[in-house]
């Protein structure tokens, strides 16, 4: 698979190629251990054998380091499925990606590097999703495709008619979410990808359900309220500067302080999906009593202990709470998907895909 940034040369589209991922292991330098006798020097400088032994060393895990924001490193975090003819005539990947991946407002990013906050850098993510099984061998065949999961009911995967994402696009472990992505832009995007945006119940049910057929929770990671398990409590304070007065206002006031993907293994459904709390809230479809498809936002972000506030309580207060439970039915910036256009810094989505049940 080639890297997407060919894309916006060519006249035909293919995978990207995942970033390889290697670590190299520190090596320390005993100065105890490195005796010499004064009557036959070394012929090595000590000097350097420490400045060699830095050479070697990891770099530091910066979290920011992970924050992607040329056009180039965003687009090597998408994989574009090879198009028919006739869809390639519907939508020129090679002019969308080109026109709508990059550092700006509206744009498929990772929010504005310039003012982001990141505390967890991509080793310590990697660390903790260590022994996790992200995708079974048996998934992805179901799946076709990497990091998914199908969704079912009654404890048979047979029966399973869809896959979800496992995490939030770009659907890469321990990759930062993309924000500022209109869900219109976000349902081409997984259509380049061979999915489509989830449904409000197909996310809904990847949060609350049991893959053995049991009881719903009232959250991904249980029924109790937990804001340590999620990336739900990062409370900005009084002197929070961020001013929502005009889309470009936004972007230069408010910083985006997502994790990356799975950066909290324990905030997971049963069915395997992350981050359905926190990190960022998420855009996906639903059909009115009318039969018109428009735009559900819901889920949560980074700050939602700002406005968090249990099933069972009631509204107090001036400022807006809710309850992010799986099954919380807000109405937020409702669109037709056709022509939705609502961006910000803390949404985003991830994709579904439609499956044939096996016989």
């Amino acid at each position: 698979m080639r890297k997407l940034a060919a894309l916006l040369v060519a006249t035909s589209c293919s995978h990207a190629a995942p970033l390889a991922e290697h670590t190299t292991a520190a090596r320390q330098v005993n100065v105890d251990d490195a005796s010499f006798d004064a009557d036959d020097p070394p012929d090595v400088d000590v000097a350097d054998v420490f400045d060699a032994d830095v050479v070697d060393a990891e770099p530091p895990d910066d979290p920011m380091a992970n924050h992607k924001e040329t056009k180039d490193e965003l687009l090597s975090l998408i994989d574009v499925r090879p198009l028919t003819e006739a869809e390639f005539k519907v939508v020129r990947p090679d002019i969308f990606l080109g026109l709508n991946v990059g550092p700006a407002v509206t744009r498929f990013n990772q929010g504005n590097k310039a003012i982001a906050k990141h505390t967890i850098g991509k080793r310590a993510c990697q660390a903790g999703l260590a022994g996790i099984t992200i995708q079974t061998e048996e998934q992805h065949a179901q799946c076709g495709a990497p990091n998914m999961v199908p969704v079912y009911k009654n404890g048979d995967p047979k029966s399973a008619a869809y896959c979800i994402d496992v995490f939030e696009f770009p659907n890469k472990p321990c990759e930062l979410p993309f924000v500022w992505t209109a869900p219109t832009h976000a349902q081409t995007m997984c259509q380049l990808e061979g999915k489509r945006l989830c449904t409000q119940e197909e996310w809904s049910f990847a949060c609350r359900g049991d893959p053995s057929g049991g009881a719903d929770q009232t959250y991904a990671y249980g029924n109790d309220l937990d804001l340590e398990i999620c990336n739900t409590n990062h409370n900005r304070g009084p002197t929070n500067p961020c001013r929502t007065r005009d889309a470009q206002t936004t972007w230069s006031t408010c910083s985006t302080e997502t994790e990356p993907s799975g950066a909290y293994p324990k905030c997971r459904s049963r069915f395997g999906v992350f981050d359905q709390h926190g990190n960022v809230a998420e855009a996906m479809t639903r059909k009115t009593k009318e039969g018109d498809v428009v735009t559900q936002l819901k889920g949560s972000a980074w700050f939602y202990v700002e406005v968090a506030r249990k099933p069972d309580e009631v509204q107090s207060g001036t400022r807006e709470t809710y309850p992010d439970h799986c099954n919380f039915d807000p109405r937020w910036h409702v669109e037709p998907i056709a022509s939705a256009w609502h961006v910000n810094y803390h949404l985003g989505f991830r994709c579904c895909k439609s499956i044939t049940p096996a016989k």
